[in-house]
């Protein structure tokens, strides 16, 4: 909720708490253009770095976005619930679905820049997955893209002797994905551990995600164990915050 109580609060802020809180009530929809640097110097009486600093707040949060040569709009991409839980759950890859069925209900989601490569492991991998340093992994990279909207990087490594000759070497590792592929190994994942971490994007990953300045990412690193707490993969994740909320739901 705006302060706006608070008159120590830089004025660009302030206005930006307005058209936040309008965008909020309703007043401007997804795709409506809002009011421009000349528009919010005329109502707030402020100088046009001030309307500039007011509507670059809005686009750092992930809430508007620029159109080059037609102003400021409010973002029409809906964020996508990541349902931390239930995503990984036995019932979703065990009978053949994808785990983002968990997520994206009817939504349109693309895997694009899929390559799959056997690869040394970097010494971080090779702790977690208790390789030597150097052993061979499978190492597959994608890109999620939703409703034409580049939301997330992906790389998972796995042991490449383990996987070796399987669906999870090739761009298609079909139905329910590499978790039922492992299953059918004989590595079963029954446990995952995820640590998230946040960061301003490379410009690399910037790119690739087509974020607008100033939006952080979301690290998610995802370990996947099976009964006999043997590591079998780990995914490195990078998120677009402002594409994503993370949702946890658990009984006490």
């Amino acid at each position: 909720m705006a302060n706006t109580g608070d008159d120590r609060r830089p004025k660009y802020q302030r206005i930006a708490d307005t058209l936040r809180e309008a965008i909020r009530s309703g007043e401007y929809g997804p795709g409506d253009r809002l009011p421009g640097e000349n528009d919010l110097m005329t109502v707030h009486g402020v100088a046009r770095m001030t309307a500039r600093q007011a509507l670059s707040v809005l686009r750092d949060e992930g809430v508007a976005e620029a159109r080059k040569g037609a102003g400021v709009f409010v973002r029409e991409f809906r964020p996508l619930r990541r349902r931390g839980i239930q995503r990984l759950a036995r019932q979703q890859w065990g009978n053949g679905r994808s785990i983002w069925a968990a997520d994206i209900e009817n939504r349109s989601l693309e895997v694009d820049q899929v390559t799959v490569s056997e690869e040394a492991a970097p010494e971080s991998v090779a702790a977690v997955l208790d390789l030597a340093e150097g052993e061979p992994v499978c190492v597959r990279r994608r890109r999620f893209v939703l409703d034409s909207k580049p939301v997330l990087l992906a790389t998972s490594y796995l042991p490449a002797a383990l996987v070796a000759g399987s669906a999870i070497t090739q761009e298609d590792t079909g139905k329910g994905g590499t978790y039922a592929r492992l299953a059918e190994l004989g590595y079963k994942p029954v446990h995952f551990r995820e640590e998230i971490r946040s960061r301003m994007p490379s410009s690399e990953e910037a790119t690739q995600l087509s974020m607008s300045a100033g939006t952080p990412v979301i690290l998610v690193c995802r370990t996947a164990f099976t009964d006999a707490a043997r590591p079998v993969e780990i995914n490195e994740m990078t998120l677009d915050a402002a594409s994503y909320i993370l949702e946890y739901d658990f009984d006490a």
